[in-house]
């Protein structure tokens, strides 16, 4: 059975508002992976010194949101990190290159690309109420 499904895009968050919105007033858990060789704005230093001298987790707190630094061995492994960083997320949306499906927006709502080239065109209520669905939106099951 279907636990999340996780989509490549290629625009940032404030492009999906509409989804994201629409997903949590219909009771969906989102999530937001950047998955990239590195990131585009620095870690706050004592953070990235705490994770690397041995710290398990190094967290910042402000009254607006949390980032951590957790340092791994080996390369990052998708079931990992989802089951880490995503529990109850029924959607996850990632930049960056990964081997997984695509959702892009188009006029009117939503474009979903398999791997293999089938793409569907949803509306916004449309693909909200796929994510109850045990299929996979891009055709790979995910767990």
């Amino acid at each position: 059975m279907k636990v999340y499904d996780l989509l490549r895009v290629e625009e940032g968050p404030a492009r999906f508002g509409e989804l994201l919105r629409a997903a949590a007033a219909a009771g969906f858990k989102v999530g937001w992976l950047e998955w990239k060789d590195e990131l585009a704005q620095p870690l706050p230093p004592s953070l990235e010194q705490a994770a690397t001298l041995g710290a398990l987790r190094a967290v910042a707190v402000t009254a607006g949101g949390s980032v951590a630094v957790k340092r791994r061995q080996g390369p990052a492994v998708e079931r990992d990190l989802v089951r880490e960083h995503f529990a109850g997320c029924r959607l996850i949306l990632a930049q960056g290159q990964l081997e997984v499906g695509r959702l892009s927006p188009v006029d009117g709502g939503w474009e979903v690309s398999a791997l293999g080239g089938e793409r569907r065109l949803y509306s916004t209520a449309e693909l909200v109420r796929r994510l109850a669905s045990p299929k996979p939106l891009a055709g790979a099951e995910s767990a």
